[in-house]
């Protein structure tokens, strides 16, 4: 496979020799490029492994970079290089390409000159503006899959370019990576790494060997790294768009493009192999790979791993530590290296493939009648893939029960009667076993199981492939591993197993400790894997990322044993195989049913079927803390509702024109909670519902129909509610659709808003004045509402002072004020069970919502009796399900939790330390403008500059998206959407909020 160097035109590396880059002196570089091309610049030195480059300013401008090209490669290949950056700018017109060009005076840009080092070539290429992806920092889906796109066109437009210039072998060339890891890996100085690159080298040549030769061949960049491509910025997202240093174009196998591609975006920030797929996806997106391309890629990834890391280290020794570009390399290619071997390579063939749907990598044992086997070169054998792999285990020959046991009925493990009794125990995220965190207790499993075997049950056993809640936990920035490759067994009765042909049985104890001998004990968890006998070891859990792969090497010993592995149920949870794919099948069939309009948070949202207190929990077992549920203050899964409502439910539930007790109990406990004269309630079904009826109790009860709101704010979706939202985030349209009864007011929004500051004690005479002027106009105010804490806008207080200049005006025409508590109140602001008491004011109505029910249908409206009387002459107010049995137990058990469980006092202690914390990172991040709010109703504003305020709206969405992938829910609010809205559950402890700040602290500085 490796190629001779018989027949090369061009550079041979193999004999060559040595190969140190040259090391002019920049003023001498200056001079030749002033004295050549008549140009006066600036030189800046750029790295290079094996090159000389600097950026070549003129006034402080780039102009373009100066290329010294080592004196070992010829003429003919750089007019290879020079000819395939023209082939890919010609057909790939998207595609930004550094190509060597002529001035305005006809002058060539490339030249050999006599030089301090004898005569080199000198070439001076276009500069790309918009600079590379070269560092450490995060790289986002997006930004990954790009790079993939960038390959997949490269690789197009190159597919039938040739030219005697690429007639070369190059270090770099994969197809000789065997040669070059054998030839520089002595020069390591690290004996055990060494050992480590030549072993993963060895093994992922001989990976390598079985599809080889049905690898295509064609001109290759070769080098399109995160070094090596320029970014067009879009509203402060940076996406590669241009490819540059054509230096090491050459004739190689196609897929080598991607793969040198991955490999360079392994070392940045919270990079790994799963990462990449992004990548993967759309070049195939453009450019299809075959099977054998797919099973090659990731054993050339390590290739290149390798290949890098000896070549650095050699490279450094050979410039006698001079280069610093090879010397600051060294631990980024390390890192590249270990990430590529952290995964052996058959799993992530697997997963690959399985991203990808098609066949590829390799199979797992008994598939395609070849136990163990891979794919070669034009096979298009089977990817294994959980959740479809039926009966394939289930030979009559592979019992796993030896003759001795397998032939006396009482010993037998699972003989049809015994087989009748076995227990399938479920521990996913739908079962009733793990309710009110139970999956938080390590002993659960055990537990359950002994329960079964104490009921009766002759084997208790956890099912492989479904996902584990009870192995995941809470603030991981990472995946957990919950899915077993194997089965998890409790016997009631001691028992032996024994290895089937074409398996390598593999039975653990519950420390971990391999049984050897078969030999199981009673009432003792064992793990039990079916894995391949030539492949690696087997984690017993994997996490869901790679859960493809890695099942893909075992079998399933419960086919074996003869355990029923038919669902439990139609919806009951199935081997997981891709999360991700699920989750988008989900939204699919969403976006055909649902109307689109309602939308859903994220682009490529998770699918999540539970919460318990302030955490979220997807389908695969991954955990999310969950930072913006106002809705459910007590936290979800809360216990003692769930089972108030329950009960309920089981009981009665009608109406509230029927005689019963909750309505009752439920009204005069929320009107205990307001100040006189506020005593009278209507119960209804939502926030939206609340504040329509509040607005038409002012209108019966004023006679009057004009209405004054405040911008920026967002009070529900209803004819009224949604009259009075001035939100353009909500709306964008809401401005120009209001109905000509409602009258706005400035946001009183002392931090972005007309006064700022101190001078935003000027909004509320101003608003006072404004309705005072309506009133003269003979546009009497019927009411004013308006949040009582600004929510929508990012959680920002209201002026001092401001509500009572404001109420008093209204007031004084014969209005009634209106507070929108939906958001702010039932002790969210901490100090404050309603947003109105921060302010010192009592208003007529208040609107309730969201908290009220803790996520179940249920809002009020409370006012005076004599106000609430007059709505009398609309004719009667009925709700269906406000103020149902249910809903007002479910009202009922919320305000019990906030007694109980002292939540107003957790939401001012907890908030207060959130809030100094998020306070702390503005200081040493300037993309934080200000921390918005009070107790844990924060938001946290960022601004591209904190004097312009311009609105960081593109870097908050993409700042959500990385929170996302660390396993933290977050959204954007406010009109320029570039506030974090801070509102998570009132339940939520220190060791939450620190985790989300520690986490945006790192996307902070790692990037987004």
């Amino acid at each position: 496979m490796s190629q001779g160097s018989a027949g090369v035109r061009g550079f041979d590396f193999f004999g060559a020799g040595e190969l140190p880059a040259p090391n002019l002196p920049a003023d001498e570089v200056a001079s030749i490029v002033r004295e050549r091309w008549g140009i006066v610049a600036e030189l800046s030195p750029l790295g290079s492994q094996q090159d000389q480059n600097f950026l070549a300013r003129v006034d402080g401008e780039p102009v373009g970079v100066v290329k010294i090209t080592n004196p070992a490669f010829t003429a003919v290949e750089l007019a290879a290089q020079e000819q395939a950056a023209d082939r890919i700018a010609a057909r790939a017109p998207a595609v930004r390409i550094a190509t060597t060009t002529t001035d305005a005076t006809g002058t060539p840009r490339s030249i050999v000159a006599e030089t301090s080092e004898g005569p080199l070539s000198i070439r001076i290429i276009e500069h790309l503006d918009g600079g590379t992806l070269t560092g450490g920092g995060y790289l986002s889906p997006a930004t990954i899959a790009r790079m993939g796109e960038l390959a997949a066109r490269t690789s197009l437009a190159l597919a039938d370019f040739g030219h005697d210039g690429l007639e070369r072998v190059l270090q770099w060339d994969p197809r000789h990576a065997d040669r070059v890891v054998e030839l520089l890996a002595p020069h390591h100085p690290d004996p055990a790494r060494r050992r480590q690159v030549t072993d993963a080298a060895t093994a992922a040549w001989a990976d390598l060997a079985d599809v080889a030769s049905a690898l295509p061949l064609q001109a290759v960049h070769l080098d399109l790294t995160d070094d090596n491509v320029v970014c067009s910025t879009e509203r402060g997202i940076r996406l590669p768009d241009g490819i540059i240093d054509f230096g090491d174009v050459t004739r190689s196998w196609a897929v080598a493009e991607l793969a040198i591609t991955i490999t360079s975006l392994l070392h940045h920030a919270g990079a790994e192999p799963a990462s990449v797929l992004a990548a993967i996806r759309a070049f195939h997106a453009v450019r299809p790979l075959s099977p054998e391309e797919v099973a090659a890629i990731w054993p050339i990834v390590v290739l290149r791993g390798a290949v890098l890391v000896v070549s650095g280290e050699h490279q450094v020794q050979l410039d006698g530590g001079e280069n610093a570009y090879a010397a600051s390399g060294i631990a980024r290619e390390w890192r590249m290296f270990e990430q590529a071997v952290s995964v052996p390579t058959a799993v992530m063939s697997a997963v690959i493939a399985d991203a990808l749907d098609i066949p590829g990598g390799r199979v797992g044992p008994g598939e395609a009648g070849t136990p163990g086997g891979r794919v070669g070169p034009g096979e298009a054998g089977p990817v294994s893939r959980p959740g479809r792999e039926a009966s394939r285990y289930a030979s009559p020959s592979a019992a796993l029960l030896d003759d001795r046991v397998a032939s006396s009925p009482p010993a037998a493990l699972l003989d049809d009667q015994v087989a009748t009794s076995a227990v399938r125990l479920d521990v996913s995220i739908t079962s009733d076993d793990v309710d009110a965190g139970a999956w938080l207790d390590p002993d659960l499993e055990d537990r359950v199981a002994l329960a079964a075997l104490d009921a009766g049950a002759s084997v208790a056993w956890l099912e492989r492939g479904t996902p584990r809640l009870t192995a995941s936990g809470t603030h991981s920035t990472t995946s957990s591993a919950t899915i077993p490759t194997g089965v998890d067994v409790w016997f009631a009765e001691p028992q032996h197993l024994s290895a089937p042909d074409g398996y390598r049985l593999v039975i653990e104890a519950a420390d971990g400790v391999t049984i050897l001998d078969g030999h199981m004990l009673a009432r003792t968890r064992h793990r039990i894997r079916l894995e391949r006998p030539d492949g690696p070891k087997v984690p017993h859990l994997v996490r869901p990322e790679y859960a493809a792969g890695w099942l893909g090497l075992t079998g399933d010993p419960a086919m074996i044993m003869g355990l029923d592995t038919r669902p439990a149920s139609p919806g009951a949870p199935r081997p997981a195989g891709s999360a991700e794919r699920d989750a988008a099948a989900l939204i699919a069939r969403r976006d055909r049913a649902f109307a689109e309009v309602q939308e859903h948070y994220y682009d490529a949202p998770p699918r999540i079927e539970r919460g318990w207190r302030e955490h979220l929990v997807g389908t695969d077992g991954r955990v999310y803390l969950d930072m913006v549920n106002n809705v459910t203050p007590l936290g979800h899964g809360h216990p003692k509702l769930a089972a108030a409502v329950a009960k309920q439910l089981r009981t009665l539930n009608t109406n509230s024109r029927f005689n019963y007790g909750a309505v009752v109990e439920f009204s005069e406990r929320l009107a205990e909670l307001l100040p006189d004269p506020l005593d009278t309630v209507f119960l209804v079904n939502s926030g939206s519902e609340a504040t329509d009826l509040a607005l038409r109790v002012a209108l019966a009860a004023t006679g009057r129909r004009d209405v004054v709101s405040i911008l920026e704010a967002y009070h529900g979706w209803t004819y009224g509610s949604d009259a009075v939202s001035t939100s353009i985030a909500d709306n964008p349209n809401a401005l120009a659709t209001r109905p000509d009864w409602v009258h706005v007011l400035d946001a009183p929004n002392p931090f972005r808003g007309l006064h700022r500051g101190t001078d935003a004690a000027r909004y509320a005479p101003e608003a006072a004045r404004r309705i005072r002027e309506l009133a003269a106009s003979g546009r009497l105010p019927a009411a004013f509402i308006a949040e009582t804490f600004s929510g929508n806008a990012g959680g920002i207080p209201l002026p001092d002072g401001y509500l009572a200049e404001v109420y008093a005006a209204v007031r004084e025409t014969g209005g009634l004020a209106i507070a929108d508590e939906v958001q702010a109140g039932y002790g969210r602001l901490g100090e404050w069970f309603w947003g109105f008491e921060q302010q010192g004011v009592v208003p007529d109505i208040v609107a309730v919502a969201k908290a009220a029910g803790n996520g179940y249908p249920l809002g009020a409206v409370i006012t005076t009796r004599q106000i609430a009387a007059r709505f009398r002459t609309q004719g009667y107010f009925f709700s269906s399900t406000g103020g149902s049995p249910a809903s007002s137990v479910a009202g009922l058990a919320v305000l019990d939790a906030f007694r109980d469980e002292g939540l107003q006092r957790n939401a001012a202690e907890v908030g207060a330390h959130l809030k100094g914390r998020l306070q702390e990172l503005a200081t040493r991040h300037p993309l934080i403008g200000a921390v918005h709010g009070l107790g844990l109703y924060l938001g946290v504003e960022f601004v591209r500059d904190r004097e312009t305020l311009e609105p960081a709206s593109e870097e908050t969405r993409a700042i959500c998206d990385r929170l996302l992938a660390l396993g933290i829910v977050m959204q954007p609010t406010g009109d320029h959407q570039n506030v974090l809205k801070t509102k998570p559950p009132l339940c939520i402890d220190r060791a939450s909020a620190d985790f989300f700040v520690d986490t945006l602290d790192r996307v902070l500085a790692e990037g987004w």
